[in-house]
């Protein structure tokens, strides 16, 4: 039974957030120390090879087979003057084409354009067979002058910098892996400090209630009133570890006001919110703040795409991490080197996940003119960055294609196997709803129809009158 931490003060739920990025910040930079000193290891190695060409480029250039080499050569030069030819001819043929469709419009005779084409042509060949012929003459005097082949200082050159190179490698190796233990020693030592102070701060603020082992999310009696209207009414559901969870109803029936009391867009009329967050530790949702919800683990995408179009795909991405930034706004204004880090660090959590998502080679790209099916993709990509145990999305499949949503399919599958996260999906697609969701609760005017397998929400007679109706004879 997880115990839930209630909030005793918001100065103690401020500084259990503090030292939360903090530490989540050491634990991801310990994470990537290792790829770090491999990054400045092949820098370093790659510097020495550059530099050791140079070197021995001379002494490369007298070993070659020369006949070779100047077969490349005469090959390479040809190339590229058979592309600028080709581009030619191109131009010549467009041109020629464009006046002879105006001849032949206006009925006026066109066939001397044909012979000036023809004999631009022949032009055309003749200078290129005058061009193999000098290519021809400056193989053969280079040749003459470079027919001596020496092997044998190149070979010892080769050896002696092969030697060099593994030598600096041992050296840098040892060098890295001593200043490697002592990096990791001090983040260490500053994880175990900060998890002392998050301890403390924990027993300041006492467990109130528990969940079962299996609940993630427990909604308890939920009512959204606006004035008069009951956009939802005593509703409640409990969400399971791991499950793909469906919330549908018809139009109106107040899918998205629970979207938006859960992440505290609303702040609910009554009712209970309790949610076990990252930290194994159930909090109730409606003592925090709707810019704090996300450092629980709780993301989410919109009905309609909430994408920054005037930025990249990558700053997109980076956007839903602004909560989880540790360095505070003075080292914003002067970029100090912890957010230089803290930054880098971030892209590359960013870069893997649009790997993930199949998205990579849109980094770049801006947001603005995206396909939409494709945009979809990168508000679900947005909101794996926040480290969710659990993502809403709020009506994905709206606006896609059958193949799109199939797709879809597919990745809302892989997002709960492979990150280990609990989806609680609103979808008009029922044809989504059925084969993606393993537990499916139907509501309609804010309160509950039914809750139970795909199976069970298929065969229920409340949930099909209010989504077919039923006739006035019955």
């Amino acid at each position: 039974m997880a115990r839930i931490l209630a909030k005793k003060n918001s100065l103690t739920q401020k500084n259990i957030i503090k030292l939360r990025k903090h530490l989540d910040f050491y634990r991801e930079e310990l994470a990537s120390l290792e790829g770090k000193y491999d990054e400045k290891l092949d820098k370093k190695l790659n510097e020495f090879l550059i530099k050791g060409n140079r070197k021995i480029a001379k002494l490369a250039f007298e070993a070659c087979n020369k006949e070779q080499y100047a077969e490349a050569e005469f090959e390479a030069k040809l190339q590229k003057y058979d592309v600028r030819s080709y581009m030619k001819q191109r131009k010549l043929n467009h041109g020629i084409a464009k006046k002879i469709f105006k001849k032949a419009s206006k009925g006026e005779p066109f066939g001397y354009l044909l012979v000036s084409r023809d004999k631009k042509m022949r032009a055309l060949d003749k200078k290129r067979a005058k061009y193999i012929e000098r290519l021809e003459k400056q193989k053969a005097r280079f040749l003459e002058k470079n027919s001596l082949t020496f092997v044998v200082p190149y070979n010892r050159k080769k050896a002696a910098l092969e030697n060099e190179y593994f030598a600096l490698k041992a050296k840098l190796e040892a060098e890295y892996t001593a200043k490697l233990y002592k990096e990791k020693s001090k983040i260490q030592d500053k994880i175990i400090k900060n998890e002392k102070k998050l301890s403390k701060a924990k027993h300041k603020i006492k467990a109130t209630h528990t969940l079962p082992d299996d609940v993630l999310l427990e909604v308890k009696g939920l009512k959204m009133y606006f004035g008069g209207l009951k956009a939802v009414d005593d509703l409640s559901f409990n969400v399971k570890k791991g499950e793909i969870f469906g919330l549908i109803g018809p139009n109106g029936a107040g899918k998205t006001t629970v979207f938006n009391c859960i992440t505290r867009f609303y702040n609910a009329t009554g009712g209970d919110m309790y949610f076990e967050n990252k930290y194994g530790e159930v909090v109730d949702l409606r003592s925090f703040k709707v810019h704090d919800i996300i450092l629980q683990g709780i993301g989410r995408t919109f009905q309609n795409i909430e994408l920054v179009k005037e930025v990249s795909v990558m700053e997109n991405l980076l956007v839903a991490s602004t909560r989880s930034y540790k360095t505070g706004f003075w080292g914003h204004v002067f970029a100090t080197p912890s957010l230089k880090k803290e930054d880098k660090m971030l892209r590359a959590k960013a870069m893997r996940i649009l790997r993930f998502m199949g998205l990579e080679s849109y980094a770049g790209w801006y947001a603005m003119g995206l396909p939409y099916g494709i945009l979809k993709k990168v508000e679900i990509a947005r909101a794996l960055m926040a480290d969710a145990k659990l993502i809403i999305m709020d009506e994905p499949a709206a606006g896609l294609n059958d193949s799109e949503t199939a797709e879809l399919t597919e990745t809302i599958r892989k997002i709960r196997d492979e990150f280990g996260v609990t989806i609680l999906l609103v979808e008009h697609d029922m044809g989504l709803v059925m084969n993606v969701c393993d537990t499916v609760c139907a509501i309609s005017f804010g309160q509950m129809l039914g809750i139970g397998t795909t199976e069970e929400i298929q065969k229920n007679e409340a949930v099909q009158e209010a989504y077919l109706g039923v006739s006035e004879e019955e």
